[in-house]
């Protein structure tokens, strides 16, 4: 009796035995399934953030690049603006200069009127055919207006001796301007001439009573078809 009693409680302790350690087993189980959890838990959250940082930096960057572009672009506009208003401005310049620029002038600067067109007089076969300006010798003088020579030299450049040296100049609006007595001659049959460019000086060549220039305007290259060159030239603008 006495033997089973103890064979029964020998087996009775072993499978508690047994029960507490697979309770054991089984909790050590179950922490770490949880530990596990948890792990992966802040992996997936870390992962998650990562993406969410990265994506704000290529954000930022993109915003970066987007604002540097649009300062670019404000700065080639703002460039292209200034471009335009200095070109317009040099235009303007240009225009004004060329509108206030004279179309004829004077042929001597700082002279004395002296005969006067259609004059009576002993000096003349016929009635004066210009405007005599009073200057001394070796004065310059000047194209009235541009043009191309088409006479120039001795003899009145082939109007005759009275004259002396002379030259005359072609116009493009058909008209033509003779210079005369000069005492030197300073361009050439062809030359083309601008209004103002010096041409010759004056001198007191010919049939002259004292140093001055004698100057036409005629509607041909040749004597005898002058007209008052004190009124043309008004017209021009010129304060003769």
């Amino acid at each position: 009796m006495s033997q089973r009693v103890t064979s029964r409680s020998s087996r009775t302790s072993q499978l508690r035995t047994r029960a507490t350690v697979l309770a054991a087993g089984l909790g050590v189980s179950v922490a770490l399934g949880a530990g596990v959890a948890s792990a992966a838990d802040t992996t997936a959250a870390s992962g998650a953030a990562g993406a969410v940082q990265a994506q704000a930096a290529a954000q930022a960057k993109a915003a970066k690049a987007e604002a540097v572009k649009a300062e670019k672009a404000a700065k080639a506009a703002a460039a292209k603006k200034a471009a335009q208003k200095k070109a317009a401005a040099k235009s303007a310049a240009k225009a004004a200069a060329k509108k206030a620029a004279p179309s004829w002038v004077d042929p001597v600067k700082k002279y004395t009127l002296s005969a006067s067109f259609a004059q009576n007089g002993g000096m003349w076969a016929h009635k004066h055919s210009g405007q005599d300006f009073a200057v001394p010798s070796g004065t310059q003088v000047f194209a009235a207006h541009g043009g191309t020579v088409v006479k120039a030299g001795g003899n009145g450049a082939g109007d005759g001796p009275a004259y002396g040296n002379a030259i005359v100049i072609k116009h493009g609006n058909g008209t033509y301007s003779q210079y005369a007595h000069l005492s030197k001659v300073k361009v050439h049959i062809g030359q083309i001439v601008k209004t103002g460019q010096e041409i010759a000086k004056s001198g007191n060549t010919g049939n002259s009573s004292g140093p001055h220039l004698h100057f036409e305007i005629r509607t041909t290259p040749n004597y005898g078809s002058a007209i008052d060159p004190v009124k043309f030239l008004r017209a021009k603008g010129v304060k003769v």
